[in-house]
């Protein structure tokens, strides 16, 4: 499972879920997003987001 932040506003892009409102089905990887795709809370680039490091 892989989450990403946004810096700008804190919404967190889940694969396991993805964003079905935006078009991304459940287990969409980051990396399959399309360039153009928004940040749906604050409409920021895909640019803006950092990947989360899962604690061990």
């Amino acid at each position: 499972m892989e989450k990403w932040a946004c810096t700008v506003c804190g919404y967190v892009y889940n694969s396991e879920i993805g964003h079905p409102k935006s078009g991304l089905k459940k287990g969409t990887k980051w990396e399959n997003i399309p360039k153009d795709w928004i940040c749906p809370l604050c409409a920021v680039n895909k640019d803006q987001f950092e990947k989360i490091e899962e604690k061990k």
